[in-house]
């Protein structure tokens, strides 16, 4: 699978696809970091984003991958640094305001409402786009139903994605546990956002799910035009989809690259395996 983007050197000395060179990247992160109390859980975390790139955020266990997933959401505000979202400060913001403004992300463990329905779910992430007030929908008035019609019609068209259409009506607990990383995944589409970030999507999946995971990643980023940043364990898809690679240990960024260099890059192969890779 030979998807990636020729990555060529910004201003900044970042990388980015060279597709997305005359756009303001999607993401600009400057200095970010965050203690608890006294400890430096994040440390000047720098990165880039192109609009339309799928980039990889990698590293041992406690390396702090989701703690950056927290800050770029606003979960955990940050005690320093600058989040910038398509080119906007995003300072102050909540959690709701950084959804709004175009940031939607899955969880490494999965968040569903297990009661409701897969297409119930869907619309879920859809409540921003219908707008009818109480009374249209106490009596069920037409405004209600044509804003129930076209979010049945919207949920669908997402599910499709990952082939799920058919599973409308099944209790979202009910599916298997792939199932249940993909609905989410659809559910965080819903919200239309222009940056979709991914943690662990292929934890728990077999090789034939991850396979197609990967193929359905890329025709997210190509369907929507927007970037994907993702944490993941599993290297081949990793190395398979992502086009620029941060990789993070103890709270801090140890090297930056291509799939190429951060598979040769010394410091990453110590962070891994403990060792320094002999000549």
């Amino acid at each position: 699978m030979n998807n990636l983007a020729k990555m060529v050197p910004v201003p900044s000395r970042a990388i980015i696809p060279e597709r997305d060179l005359g756009s303001t990247p999607i993401l600009e992160v400057s200095h970010l970091g965050i203690s608890f109390g006294g400890l430096n859980a994040v440390e000047d975390f720098n990165i880039i984003v192109g609009r339309t790139e799928i980039a990889g955020l990698i590293g041992p266990n406690g390396a702090g991958k989701t703690t950056v997933f927290n800050l770029l959401t606003k979960v955990y505000q940050p005690t320093r640094g600058a989040i910038l979202l398509d080119g906007k400060d995003t300072a102050g913001m909540s959690t709701m305001q950084i959804n709004q403004a175009g940031i939607a992300r899955t969880f490494q463990n999965i968040r569903l409402f297990q009661a409701l329905s897969v297409e119930d779910n869907v619309k879920i992430g859809l409540h921003n786009q219908f707008k009818y007030s109480t009374l249209n929908a106490i009596l069920r008035l037409p405004r209600f139903w044509d804003a129930e019609r076209k979010a049945h019609d919207q949920a669908l068209e997402l599910l499709s994605i990952f082939n799920m259409e058919h599973m409308a009506n099944d209790t979202a607990g009910s599916l298997p546990y792939g199932a249940q990383r993909r609905l989410e995944i659809v559910r965080a589409l819903a919200t239309r956002p222009s940056l979709l970030l991914l943690d662990e999507p292929a934890a728990g999946m077999n090789p034939s799910e991850t396979e197609a995971l990967m193929a359905n990643i890329i025709k997210i980023r190509d369907m929507f035009q927007i970037a994907i940043m993702l944490i993941e364990h599993d290297m081949r898809l990793v190395m398979g989809i992502c086009e620029g690679i941060a990789v993070l240990n103890y709270g801090k960024i140890i090297a930056k690259g291509t799939p190429e260099e951060i598979q040769a890059n010394p410091a990453v192969i110590e962070a891994y395996l403990g060792q320094k890779k002999e000549a």
